[in-house]
């Protein structure tokens, strides 16, 4: 007899094998069902190789992609058939290169990655069956055997063309916005040079009516302040414009290297001093007993604390303060904070300080101003890696702060000596020097004439146009060349490299006097040769100095090239 219950427990039993096998039937045909779903997927081709490279599955995608029906292309044709020759031969010199063995251009060249265990991914284009060619981004798999060899290459490719118009599309868009830039950048330097041409005139000349003889009746010297006083001012708006549209463009350069915050303050301090004493405004730098380097770029960073420091004095009462402040900051970081006792600011104005032409109220005030300064030296901190801020209070001054990250020294610091000399009213000599300048503006040949005229050991040339100024060079053999670099004919930097390549001219020291005071401009002439680099308006002091150490270079240079022929 059957015991009791156990023909329920065989039934279970048969139950529960009917189960499994019914799952495992419904994963075979689900796993076909995907496998199926994947072979005739239409928005990838799916192409399968032996391991010779010969195609032996040509899904439904790769059909409607290349235009080729499976018979075709099975046991006939390798993928590399269907791929830009010149891409194939491009990977098999590539893999040569890298290899130092000679790989032949063919399938193997495309699956040699996969080959070795890595899933290689590459873009290269396809060659359809109507000659038409489109970009594609193909994955590479190989296929093996339960014993780990090959048997085969898996190859899933994708249309990459709407990625590729995509691409070139923002491609020409960036192409476009830098040639837009690159053409307003043209643009402000060539309105650059116009402005500062007539200002050159205007301010030379008042400078010259200033410092003449007979001097100045009272009211004359005090309509020349008013000239020289809105003359500086509309050169420092020149000068503002076209450092913020330099750097919303993108275009100013940096040199970014440990710079010791001591000597800059020093330069800053003594160029901003004396506008402080005239107000009766006391100054308080900090000392620095160990060497401070940051991670700036000098001039930038001269710039940023002379504007800053400027602003404390313009925006400070009568007989106020102002206390420079140094302090280590988070991440490695120095705080340079400017403090002044001025009227300070108020939330609302607070909120639109760094806006370009917002004067915050002040346009009517005492007190001349662009609205640019702040946001330039925002833009040049920012540059330089730092951060700026401020925190005021109406009636309770403001603090203005800058951090910039803090370097270890320089391994090796070069302190050149001390090489300033005052400037010179007559420039010494025994007998006169010559100085050609190189000129096609009228009023600004004059004005150097003038100038030159004060000094009787100085002698003045002239030429209009970049030819007749190498011409004059060779010809008078001058001690010094002053070179405008907008000349007609050939431009002064032609002219400079043309005399540089004489050996009858190279030792003559050239100073390039333009009205361009675009960064790169200057660094372009200067690379290209020039001793030194004015620029327009002249200031007479400037001028003169550069003028002195060029005729101190030319007599040094003139007496080795006397020694050389002597030997």
């Amino acid at each position: 007899m059957t015991p009791a219950g156990s023909g329920t427990v065989a039934g279970e039993t048969d139950k529960t094998d009917g189960s499994v096998e019914a799952l495992r039937q419904s994963a075979l045909l689900k796993a076909g069902a995907l496998q199926n779903a994947i072979l005739t997927s239409a928005n990838f081709s799916i192409i399968a190789t032996d391991e010779k490279g010969i195609i032996q599955l040509f899904n439904t995608g790769a059909e409607l992609m290349l235009g080729y029906p499976a018979a075709e292309v099975v046991n006939r044709i390798s993928p590399s058939d269907i791929h830009d020759p010149q891409e194939v031969m491009a990977r098999a010199h590539a893999l040569s290169l890298e290899l130092g063995t000679l790989i032949t251009p063919g399938f193997q060249a495309l699956a040699f990655k996969a080959s070795r265990g890595i899933e290689d991914q590459y873009e290269l284009t396809y060659i359809c069956k109507d000659g038409s060619r489109f970009p594609a981004i193909v994955s590479i798999t190989a296929l093996r055997d339960n014993d780990g060899a090959i048997i085969g290459y898996l190859l899933i490719g994708t249309d990459n063309s709407a990625r590729k118009t995509a691409e070139s599309k923002l491609n020409d868009a960036m192409a476009a916005a830098e040639s837009a830039n690159r053409a307003k950048t043209d643009f402000l330097s060539s309105m650059s040079h116009e402005l500062r041409t007539p200002l050159n005139a205007i301010l030379g000349f008042a400078q010259l009516m200033e410092t003449g003889t007979p001097p100045p009746t009272v009211t004359q010297k005090r309509n020349l302040d008013q000239i020289l006083k809105a003359g500086w001012y509309l050169l420092e708006l020149i000068n503002e414009i076209l450092d913020l549209a330099l750097i919303e463009s993108g275009r100013v350069t940096l040199s970014r290297e440990p710079v010791s915050l001591a000597e800059v303050m020093l330069e800053c301090r003594t160029m901003i001093e004396p506008q402080a004493q005239k107000r009766g405004i006391v100054m308080t730098f900090p000392q620095f007993e160990t060497p401070l380097f940051l991670n700036a770029d000098r001039t930038r960073l001269k710039q940023v604390l002379i504007n800053l420091l400027y602003n404390a004095i313009k925006y400070n009462k009568q007989g106020g303060t102002v206390t420079v402040d140094c302090k280590p900051g988070a991440d490695d970081k120095v705080r340079i904070s400017i403090i002044d006792t001025g009227a300070g600011l108020a939330p609302e104005q607070l909120a639109h300080l760094f806006q370009p032409f917002n004067r915050l109220g002040r346009q009517t005030g005492p007190e001349e101003g662009t609205g640019i300064g702040l946001v330039v030296t925002k833009r040049l901190v920012e540059l330089m890696g730092g951060a700026i801020g401020v925190d005021s209070a109406a009636g309770a001054g403001s603090t203005f702060w800058v951090e910039l990250l803090h370097v270890d020294a320089p391994r090796l610091v070069f302190r050149a000596a001390d090489s300033a000399v005052s400037a010179r009213t007559v420039i010494p000599g025994s007998h006169r020097r010559t100085v050609l300048y190189v000129e096609d503006n009228p009023a600004n040949l004059e004005l150097v004439e003038q100038l030159i005229s004060r000094h009787p050991d100085l002698h003045l040339l002239s030429a209009a146009d970049g030819n007749l100024g190498v011409e004059f060079a060779r010809a008078y053999l001058p001690d010094v060349i002053l070179m405008d670099i907008n000349l007609p004919g050939i431009s002064g930097i032609e002219a400079m490299e043309i005399l540089a390549a004489d050996p009858a001219t190279a030792h003559i020291p050239i100073i390039a006097l333009s009205a361009n005071a675009v960064t790169r401009d200057i660094e372009k002439a200067l690379e290209a040769g020039f001793f030194n680099y004015l620029t327009k308006p002249i200031k007479v002091n400037e001028f003169m100095e550069a003028l002195h150490l060029a005729l101190e270079y030319s007599k040094k240079a003139s007496a080795r090239a006397a020694g050389k022929e002597k030997t």
